[in-house]
């Protein structure tokens, strides 16, 4: 089984019984589970002050464990990117450790592909996933077990049925993206990746379709979304609608007008995101990706 590092990159973690559930869970797997001594650190909204984080961080690209998994998301990257230790990192990475996480790790992830080139994980968080009051979901439990015996090769899904006209067939392009809030926080600075030709994924919680057609707009006229060679919508979950006010306009519409905007082609349902059911992505990694009537598959092979 795996040796498993847990820490507190991000925001302060608030459910510990979840906390406590997850390590319980990883270590009946049979997993040799080690917590950061500041995984449950508390400064404001952070898990702990800046320089905690960061010192963290680093204590978890020195453990040696096969997978650093992140305790939580929330918010707190963005502002100490500058000083992550990346060589470093870079080293755990190519020394075969495997960065987990998601939401606000999604700056980590995309500030690692800009600065070092290394692939990390988009996947699950030990709270939110592994430490539900329900059994972790079944896709999920699979997918992060088979990046542990380096077995993922690849994801596939089922699309809307008004999409099974969408012929799509691309080869080694680069997979990027994560969370959609944070990943347009970080355009225009030294952390975004400059990606041409690749498949860039989305996802969010709690963002009204407005907000979400904002950032794309953001992203659109900053010639981004012109370089990629597809677009995958994820799960954008928890929002609420306003009918008086919105007059019909959802996540579809936006999925529509960026349709009317983009040459690529953009597919949707994607499983990542703020849900039970998700995958694990290799940011970084060159995926092949091809579509056949509903079906999508997306592959990267042995990596």
């Amino acid at each position: 089984m795996a040796h498993i590092y847990i820490y507190s990159p991000s925001s302060a973690v608030r459910d510990k019984a979840a906390f406590r559930r997850g390590l319980k869970r990883l270590k009946a797997q049979g997993h040799d589970v080690e917590v950061d001594a500041a995984a449950l650190s508390s400064h404001m909204r952070f898990a702990g002050d800046d320089a905690t984080r960061i010192a963290a961080i680093g204590r978890a690209a020195a453990s040696g464990a096969d997978v650093a998994l992140i305790s939580r998301g929330g918010y707190g990257l963005t502002r100490i990117l500058p000083a992550l230790p990346y060589k470093q990192i870079a080293k755990a990475i190519d020394g075969g450790m495997q960065f987990v996480g998601l939401s606000d790790f999604t700056a980590f992830q995309l500030a690692v592909m800009s600065q070092t080139g290394q692939i990390t994980w988009q996947g699950p968080a030990l709270g939110e996933d592994f430490g539900t009051v329900e059994e972790p979901d079944d896709i999920m439990q699979a997918c992060f077990d088979d990046m542990l015996l380096e077995q993922g090769e690849g994801t596939g899904w089922q699309r809307p049925q008004a999409e099974a006209g969408h012929r799509v067939k691309l080869k080694d392009a680069p997979l990027w993206g994560g969370n959609l809030t944070v990943l347009t926080s970080l355009l225009g600075t030294p952390f975004f990746p400059n990606v041409s030709g690749g498949v860039l994924f989305i996802e969010d919680v709690g963002e009204h379709p407005y907000r979400i057609e904002r950032m794309l707009t953001q992203l659109l006229h900053s010639g981004v979304l012109a370089k990629q060679k597809a677009i995958l919508f994820g799960q954008f979950s928890n929002y609420k609608l306003v009918p008086a006010h919105d007059k019909g306009f959802k996540l579809a519409t936006v999925v529509d007008w960026l349709r009317s905007q983009v040459k690529a082609p953009v597919l949707t349902d994607l499983p990542i995101g703020h849900v039970a059911t998700k995958v694990l992505l290799p940011i970084g990694a060159k995926v092949d990706l091809v579509t056949e009537g509903r079906d999508a598959l997306m592959v990267w092979g042995h990596i």
